[in-house]
């Protein structure tokens, strides 16, 4: 299948669910997923490294998935901070769907799944993870994280995990460029062929 499809508002192909067993916050679940969203065989190399080396999310407050296929980041949030909201946004109504459905069928009444705009324009966040959608172009890419990592809270962090080979470096530098001077940008830590990169907004700014 083509990456393309994964952005797509309503994949082409017919939505054929299966299940499938995973590990997410240290326990095994049983998740559905499908045909035409990110990832739908399992919790790809990417997000596996993320959800490994980041610490914990902020346990109140609201907290962000960029890009939720069929869930495993917000999943693993809303099973981390039971006390905190979760918002997994993603542009693939199948993967919303997904995304509710497993948070349904693991008892998680904390995580909601919705396009970009269900969000309050209001809303901040004390934590952002995401695996973000680096095949969409560098264009819609930072224009993407403009739009979200500017809502951190103050003391609020972002994370998020590229691959060295799709332009992590580059990433960082333009972050950097790109977000208020007080602001920390930094690489986090290197595993495998992926950077974590963490974006932290100062207190009281």
């Amino acid at each position: 299948m083509g990456s393309e499809h994964y952005f797509s508002a309503q994949p082409a192909t017919p939505e054929k669910r299966k299940t499938i067993s995973v590990v997410l916050g240290g326990s095994e679940h049983r998740v559905q997923t499908a045909g035409g969203i990110f990832s739908p065989d399992g919790i790809d190399k990417g997000t596996a490294v993320l959800l490994s080396e980041v610490p914990a999310p902020a346990p109140t407050g609201h907290l962000l998935d960029i890009g939720c296929g069929w869930g495993p980041i917000a999943l693993t949030m809303a099973l981390a901070s039971p006390e905190a909201t979760v918002h997994a946004v993603d542009v693939n109504e199948r993967s919303l769907g997904l995304t509710r459905d497993n948070a349904a069928a693991l008892g998680l009444r904390n995580l909601s799944a919705g396009l970009p705009e269900s969000i309050p324009a209001d809303t901040v966040f004390d934590t952002i993870w995401s695996n973000p959608p680096i095949r969409i172009g560098k264009e819609a890419l930072h224009e993407l994280l403009l739009t979200w990592l500017p809502r951190l809270t103050p003391g609020g962090s972002a994370w998020l995990v590229v691959q060295k080979n799709l332009g992590a470096d580059s990433l960082l530098t333009w972050l950097r460029g790109s977000l208020p001077d007080d602001w920390d940008v930094e690489r986090f830590s290197t595993a495998k062929s992926f950077r974590i990169l963490r974006v932290s907004r100062p207190d009281g700014a």
